[in-house]
């Protein structure tokens, strides 16, 4: 493989020094980009574009012909494993992501079974090897997967929830049930993320959109421990280097001292967290990931700046930061004010990697 030309965002993960402070954007190939929404709609859909390995590298190279990002992140969607799982994803203008079929009891539990990442994945895989070799050693790619209860709170409820009603009535009425569902998604997002670091991703991320949303009991026994699961099981060494591993639970904040311990080298964090108290509370047990509002994308650039100054200070000296929004970015920001956001963390961090 093509050695890396930018590594410095590998290197914050294991909190090795830097230049200066790598920034990324969740969701950074998106709809606030008109080439994002040429190529969908030259796709048709979202999940032909998903499938499709050389459209689906298309738009995740998008980003890094505007901005100098210091990582590419594959172009996918967290619910491709249920998909794959025989639930029959789908997509409701304005609904967001529905399932054909749902599980509602322990017998559809036991159905389930654990996805081959190149038989029953391999578009994601073969996007992952095309984006790769186009990438040609630019930045390293992350790739990732949605957390065990995140996946599971789709596949309960049909599609999206406001109350996960389903999900918890579940958790608490069938924990064995639940846990057993939580099992079978830990095995699927463990080879499947393998699968993706065989293919050729440097970095995976693990999304627990949903965990923010259980009891602090709840989070540990069916959020945390599954991600634990996840942790352990991953391939953690290819071509000659570490992959690190993220965890970002969004509405996490609470848990950061228990994700620490878990095995993971970052923690993502949302805008909702003090980055400062953060550091403070993890130690040098893992880097930071995070944080800032991506509704401050809104404002003029002079604020964006602003706001980026005050999270670099609040880190502090030193590696173990990777900047990025505390969620992902939304349609409706102009691609100028994310430009202005990505030139204030390399210009303004600079001084806090001098020696």
């Amino acid at each position: 493989m093509t050695a890396l030309k930018n590594d410095r965002f590998l290197r914050a993960l294991l909190k090795q020094p830097v230049d200066v402070t790598p920034v990324w954007m969740m969701r950074q190939a998106g709809r606030y980009l008109p080439e994002y929404r040429a190529t969908r709609g030259r796709a048709g859909d979202f999940m032909s574009l998903c499938m499709n390995p050389e459209l689906a590298c298309e738009v995740t190279l998008q980003p890094l012909e505007r901005y100098p990002l210091d990582a590419a992140i594959l172009f996918s969607d967290i619910l491709t494993i249920p998909d794959a799982m025989g639930l029959g994803l789908y997509f409701e203008t304005g609904e967001g992501p529905r399932f054909k079929k749902r599980i509602e009891s322990a017998a559809d539990v036991d159905a389930l079974q654990i996805p081959d990442p190149e038989a029953d994945l391999g578009y994601v895989m073969n996007a992952v090897r095309t984006i790769r070799r186009e990438l040609n050693g630019r930045v390293p790619l992350i790739g990732f997967s949605g957390s065990p209860w995140t996946l599971a709170t789709y596949m309960v409820e049909g599609g999206s929830s406001k109350d996960f009603r389903r999900s918890k009535a579940m958790l608490y009425d069938n924990p064995q049930a639940m846990h057993n569902l939580l099992d079978k998604l830990a095995r699927s997002v463990t080879t499947y993320l393998n699968g993706q670091i065989q293919a050729g991703a440097q970095a995976v991320q693990i999304f627990d959109t949903w965990g923010g949303n259980l009891s602090s009991a709840a989070y540990q026994e069916f959020s945390l421990a599954y991600m634990r699961k996840i942790v352990d099981g991953l391939i953690r060494e290819r071509e000659g280097r570490k992959v690190p591993v993220i965890l970002f639970t969004k509405n996490g904040g609470l848990w950061l001292e228990s994700m620490a311990a878990s095995g993971a080298d970052a923690l993502g964090l949302d805008w909702t967290c003090d980055i400062g108290d953060a550091r403070s509370r993890v130690g040098d047990k893992v880097a930071l990931q995070g944080n800032m509002d991506p509704a401050v994308l809104y404002a003029k650039p002079e604020a964006i700046r602003s706001e980026v100054a005050r999270i670099l200070a609040r880190y502090g000296k030193g590696s173990g930061h990777v900047f990025n929004l505390g969620h992902g970015i939304t349609p409706e920001v102009d691609p100028a004010h994310a430009g202005a956001f990505i030139e204030a963390v390399h210009e303004l961090s600079a001084v806090y990697h001098a020696n």
